[in-house]
This record gives structure tokens, C-alpha cells and sequence, in this order.
């Protein structure tokens, strides 16, 4: 795996309404109505490549997402000149991309290596391989999940967690809303915050790699 493709995109010019995250660069078009919607996704359909991309393409109540990969590893020069075309005829179409849709949810299953059991929940969650540590809905509706492999010196304590992973300008917000709604930060650093309810379960919120460490920046 290499991370020449995504640091590319991220900083890539013509990619603005683009946000690129660790389930892939994704795009959310808003529509005037779920017709227009529908209208704006056939036309988007027709750019060339974006079925040979396996490119996920949905259609919801006055908006349009359009994720190009489901896998981050796997952007290539190629998805740019792709990105560019989809924003073209969205904007042909009076849509209007807003960032602040864009987001990723995984759930992140813990365990020692002898414990990575990433079989069992590929099979009781029905989703296929997305890499040898991680599964996703076939539909590219769903979390994905990742099988985190811990150091064996060291204990299991909070054996899952979710992350959530936003657009760089709206990390920020999320956070703050979230403390706002009874949150405590349990550990932060530039690129994520580990947040926790009062029970004690935790999510990590993160803005990578959109916000990778400086997106105008490819050697950072």
C-alpha cells in the first residue's frame, strides 16, 4: 500500500467539494428534490470511468453522495480527473456540494493477534474483504469495521470503539458539539480527539487523512 495516491488527491487542485477520508474520497451534492436528485445520479452515471472506478453512487432525500473508492489505498492519478468530471456536471445541474454530509463511520473491533478474528465478522455482518484487517457492506451503505491488532504486552481495556472521521473544517464543530452534549475528552492530539460518554465508551473524531497534517502541504 502506498500513500502517494491519497496524499495526491487531498492536495490535488479542481477537488474542493471532495472530501477524502479513510473510506474514500466522497462527494455530496445538494438538489432541490429527490427528483432532481435522481436526475442529477443519472447523469453523474453516465461520466466516463466511474463504473470501472466501482464508484458508489446514492440517492437520498435532496442530495446525491458519490463516493469514487471504497478503499483509500487504492486512489490512483486517475480518481482526480474523475473527481473533476463529477463536480462538473453537478454544478451543469444547479447542485451544490456541501462538505459538512461527508462523513465515516467504523467500528473498531480490538484484539491481540491470536484474537484478530476478522472471518467471524465479515460472516455474522454479512460484508465482504476490504482489506486483510477490515470488512464493509457490500451495498457501501453500512460502517465499515476494522480488526485493530494490539501490542500483546499490552491489556484489553475498551475492546471496541467507534471512529468518526469528518471533513478537516468540521472536525473542530463535532467535537465541541459532542462536549456540549455531555462528552469528556479522554486524549487528543493534532489529528483526532478520543471523546467518551459517561459511561465510559468511547469514540475517536478525526479529520484523516482529509486534514492531512497540512492538505496544501504533500511533503508535511
Amino acid at each position: 500500500m502506498s500513500e502517494t495516491g491519497w496524499k495526491a488527491f487531498v492536495t490535488g487542485e479542481g477537488v474542493e467539494d471532495w472530501v477524502v477520508l479513510h473510506g474514500g474520497p466522497t462527494a455530496a451534492f445538494r438538489t432541490a428534490s429527490l427528483q432532481d436528485a435522481a436526475q442529477l445520479a443519472a447523469a453523474i452515471a453516465k461520466v466516463p470511468g466511474l463504473e470501472e472506478a466501482q464508484s458508489v453512487l446514492t440517492v437520498a432525500d435532496r442530495h446525491v453522495s458519490v463516493r469514487l473508492t471504497r478503499d483509500l489505498w487504492r486512489l490512483e492519478p486517475g480518481h482526480v480527473e474523475l473527481a473533476q468530471a463529477v463536480s462538473t456536471v453537478a454544478r451543469e445541474h444547479g447542485a451544490r456540494a456541501d462538505r459538512a454530509l461527508v462523513q465515516e463511520v467504523q467500528l473498531a473491533i480490538a484484539a491481540q493477534p491470536p484474537g484478530i478474528d476478522v472471518r467471524f465478522w465479515r460472516t455474522v455482518l454479512g460484508y465482504r474483504a476490504l482489506a486483510d484487517d477490515a470488512a464493509t457492506d457490500p451495498l457501501g451503505h453500512s460502517s465499515t469495521v476494522w480488526l485493530q491488532e494490539l501490542d500483546p504486552a499490552k491489556s484489553v481495556r475498551h475492546a471496541m470503539h467507534v471512529d468518526v472521521s469528518v471533513a478537516r473544517e468540521h472536525v473542530a464543530a463535532r467535537v465541541e458539539a459532542a462536549l456540549a452534549a455531555g462528552g469528556t475528552v479522554v486524549d487528543e492530539s493534532a489529528q483526532h480527539w478520543t471523546l467518551s460518554d459517561r459511561a465510559g465508551n468511547r469514540v475517536c473524531v478525526t479529520a484523516w487523512p482529509d486534514g492531512y497534517p497540512d492538505p496544501t502541504n504533500p511533503s508535511a
